[in-house]
């Protein structure tokens, strides 16, 4: 859209520049307001904390991570198992650390039952932090 900037009909001049001054004046205000509002937004309480001496923090256990292989075999922490002694092993290991977090990782090709029998075997052991690790496609 052109806009005729003379009023002496037969002269076709046409402005082709834009008045970017609107523009700026409203860019600035914005910019004030949202500089005088920032500070504004936080919502925390400033409070003068006491000093205590530094206490180390608490350790974090790592979990252990439950395996299954394309051929079937079950790996309790790169130690190998029998399907059937999984629950036992998980067992004796959820008796000496309550608090047991347990990654399970099987392999896309094994066959659907053994996961769900190492499943089962989980869940009777009472291991209840379980986190079944997939890879991102």
């Amino acid at each position: 859209m052109a806009i005729n900037t003379k009023d002496n009909g037969g002269d076709d001049d046409v402005m082709g520049e834009i008045n970017v001054t609107p523009l700026v004046d409203v860019m600035l205000v914005l910019l004030v307001v949202f500089i005088v509002t920032a500070p504004l937004l936080t919502n925390a309480v400033h409070v003068n904390l006491p000093k205590t001496a530094e206490t180390a923090p608490p350790e974090e256990k790592a979990a252990v991570y439950l395996s299954v292989d394309a051929t079937g075999k079950v790996f309790i922490d790169k130690q190998e198992y029998a399907v059937d002694a999984v629950e036992t092993e998980l067992k004796n290991r959820k008796g000496a650390d309550p608090e047991l977090a347990l990654n399970l990782n099987a392999d896309d090709g094994v066959q659907y039952g053994i996961v769900a029998k190492v499943m089962a075997a989980i869940e009777r052991a009472g291991v209840t932090k379980l986190a079944v690790l997939t890879a991102p496609q």
